[in-house]
């Protein structure tokens, strides 16, 4: 069965598969989707790819296969780019309310367990955030063997003649200039 969630692209509501038995599934394919990342991070694409929803002894596991790009600069040239991110997510989550009953499950013993919401529904947006951010590389590069910058003018030193006259040097700093350690 593939699907789309209606209002929100990566929540879903997931009473149906609790009530089914350990090992039921749902497949979601996901296009376009626009999320909110952490400051100073921008998708340069929207996310795509598929999610697959099973149903576990304890909640729902989650198995995301997503890939979008983000929009940053090259760290030599500071040449706009756009660096591809492929993200793969494996997340149990726990339901936070009985199916059955209603009442709030206990989370003490677990607290750091990822959660479903109230409404049984699955909210897969902050782990792909958290996830993209992650593997947003330190110093993006637009191609391996980019020169970067040139020292004296600014310019990429692949573009344009970088032959810049050596500055004057002081008179009394002269004799340095002939100075070779050996």
């Amino acid at each position: 069965m593939t699907a789309q969630p209606i209002d929100d692209p990566l929540r879903w509501n997931v009473a149906g598969l609790l009530a089914d038995s350990v090992g039921s599934a749902r497949t979601y394919d996901v296009h376009d989707v626009e999320i909110d990342l952490p400051e100073g991070l921008e998708l340069a694409t929207p996310i795509s790819g598929h999610v697959k929803l099973t149903r576990t002894n304890r909640g729902i596991l989650a198995d995301a296969r997503v890939s979008t790009s983000l929009a940053g600069e090259c760290a030599r040239c500071l040449r706009p780019l756009a660096t591809p991110i492929d993200v793969v997510l494996e997340e149990e989550y726990l339901p936070s309310v009985d199916l059955a009953t209603g009442r709030p499950v206990e989370s003490a013993t677990e607290p750091e367990a990822l959660r479903l919401t109230d409404h049984h529904e699955l909210d897969l947006a902050p782990s792909v955030s958290d996830a993209i951010s992650l593997a947003e590389p330190i110093a993006p590069l637009d191609r391996p063997d980019c020169p970067g910058l040139c020292s004296v003018c600014g310019q990429p030193l692949d573009e344009g003649e970088h032959d810049h006259p050596d500055d004057e040097i002081d008179p009394r700093l002269e004799a340095l200039k002939a100075f070779r350690p050996e």
